[in-house]
């Protein structure tokens, strides 16, 4: 055969044992087809079992394939079964034993169950054997937006200082949302103010309230309802919400001095009134509270007549006008003094001392009583001759009216007929004088009772002397 050419070629046969292969197909489970192909120090895998990921979407109760089991053995003359095993199977999953491919018919809550165990196996239907070892897969529940956020730890309540500065720390509201945290953006919560702005404001992703307005007067409002919403997927439209409601409340600083509410407060007195009778109350208004709106009284006596004095009434916070020394109508009729309120406790951080001080006038007037007659001296004592004739003089007794009226006086002898028969009194003048002759050996001394009183007033007080 001349003329051929003949090539020579070298065949090599690499026989593996079935260890090995089965090996590989457990090390599958485990491993990418990356890494194990350089497991094998470049050897190909042709056998084992193929699936993509599994999942499926909850709350779908549409009957439905989700995916394929399939052996690399499945030449597709159905000569295998395929059998599903574990979490489900049988109830909400099926496999087709032909085909591989899996079946859900019923409805799956991922709150209630995140995930299935199941476990697949490829049956040679000749022998009965297995053609791949058994494996185990995960059906993923997918999560869908079904749950509403919720507020947790309500009610909420807090209480901050008024005239807090802008940005001061309130509470903190927490809400939770039972949806996939790792899945889109169906438990990403974004919180905001429905009610209560300008005045708070909360922190979109935090929860975090905080003061938004400068110097937050209690005087104003002292209570404060805020509502806050909670929204789910980033707040995008189709979300679900919820919203909680914010007690704020202030407590008081002392932002406010006693202010009386007139420059002048006028009393009357009668001047018979005894030492230590309330004149009168006159309060400052102040509008804190508490200890903020404590205050002391002190008077200023621009004529140092010391007649007065002021106490505050710790449970009214007034101040009560007493009197100090007695009145006389006749000597001083009117007095005007000055009041002061002074907080007890100042805060210099929100006024000046003089700030939390007021003061005002009073003015105090005495009422005349009608006093009745003062005679010139408590008593008198004369001397007369016991031979004196009828019709001499005995004494003048004097009598004035003290109020300002200045009434006449007019005189009696008292209601005694024995005396009245020895002696008469001029009613005009006081002058006594003798009627009846005297025995000194009867009677040495006699004891005379004269009375005085106003002419213009027939029943008013009269005052007798001795």
């Amino acid at each position: 055969m001349s003329g051929c050419c003949v090539f020579p070629v070298i065949i090599m046969i690499a026989f593996m044992s079935g260890s090995v292969e089965s090996e590989l197909r457990l090390s599958r489970q485990g491993l990418s087809d990356n890494k194990l192909t350089e497991g094998l120090h470049g050897f190909r895998v042709k056998r084992g079992w193929i699936w993509n990921q599994l999942s499926v979407e909850e709350e779908d109760p549409t009957p439905k394939i989700i995916g394929q089991l399939k052996s690399t053995y499945d030449t597709g003359e159905f000569a295998i079964r395929y059998i599903l095993s574990g979490e489900g199977a049988g109830e909400i999953f099926n496999i087709d034993e032909f085909s591989g491919e899996i079946h859900i018919h019923k409805s799956l809550d991922r709150e209630k169950k995140a995930f299935y165990m199941l476990h697949a196996e490829a049956i040679d239907r000749r022998t009965g054997h297995p053609v791949e070892p058994e494996s185990e897969f995960i059906i993923k529940v997918q999560d869908i937006n079904d749950n509403a956020p919720q507020f947790i730890n309500e009610p909420y309540t807090s209480s901050i200082p008024e005239m807090s500065p802008m940005g001061t720390t309130v509470v903190q509201v927490t809400a939770i949302d039972a949806d996939d945290p790792m899945f889109g953006n169906n438990a990403k919560l974004i919180y905001s103010v429905l009610q209560g702005e300008p005045y708070f404001s909360v922190e979109p992703k935090t929860g975090i309230i905080v003061t938004s307005w400068p110097n937050i007067d209690r005087e104003a409002s002292e209570k404060y309802l805020v509502v806050i919403q909670v929204k789910d997927m980033l707040g995008s439209t189709g979300g679900y919400s919820a919203t909680a409601t914010v007690t704020i409340t202030l407590t008081d600083v002392n932002d406010n001095g006693p202010t009386f509410q007139h420059n002048l407060y006028t009393f009357a007195i009668v001047e018979s009134a005894p030492v230590g009778t309330t004149v009168g109350s006159v309060m400052a208004e102040d509008a804190d509270v508490g200890v903020n709106a404590r205050m002391n009284y002190t008077l200023d006596d621009l004529e140092e007549s010391a007649t007065f004095r002021v106490q505050t009434d710790p449970a009214t916070q007034e101040g009560i006008v007493i009197l100090a020394r007695p009145l006389d109508y006749e000597s001083k009729r009117r007095f005007v003094i000055a009041i002061e309120a002074i907080n007890s406790f100042v805060d210099t951080r929100f006024l000046s001392v003089n700030e939390f001080r007021d003061r005002t006038m009073l003015k105090i007037l005495v009422m005349d009583v009608d006093e009745p007659p003062v005679f010139s001296a408590p008593f008198y004592e004369w001397k007369i001759l016991e031979n004196a004739l009828v019709g001499t003089l005995v004494g003048t007794v004097y009598a004035r009216d003290p109020d300002a009226a200045n009434n006449s006086i007019r005189f009696f002898i008292s209601n005694n007929i024995e005396l009245k028969n020895i002696f008469r009194i001029d009613a005009n003048n006081g002058t006594v004088s003798l009627v009846k002759p005297l025995d000194r050996e009867t009677a040495a001394w006699q004891n005379l009772t004269v009375i005085a009183k106003e002419t213009s007033h027939p029943g008013c007080k009269c005052c007798g002397c001795r």
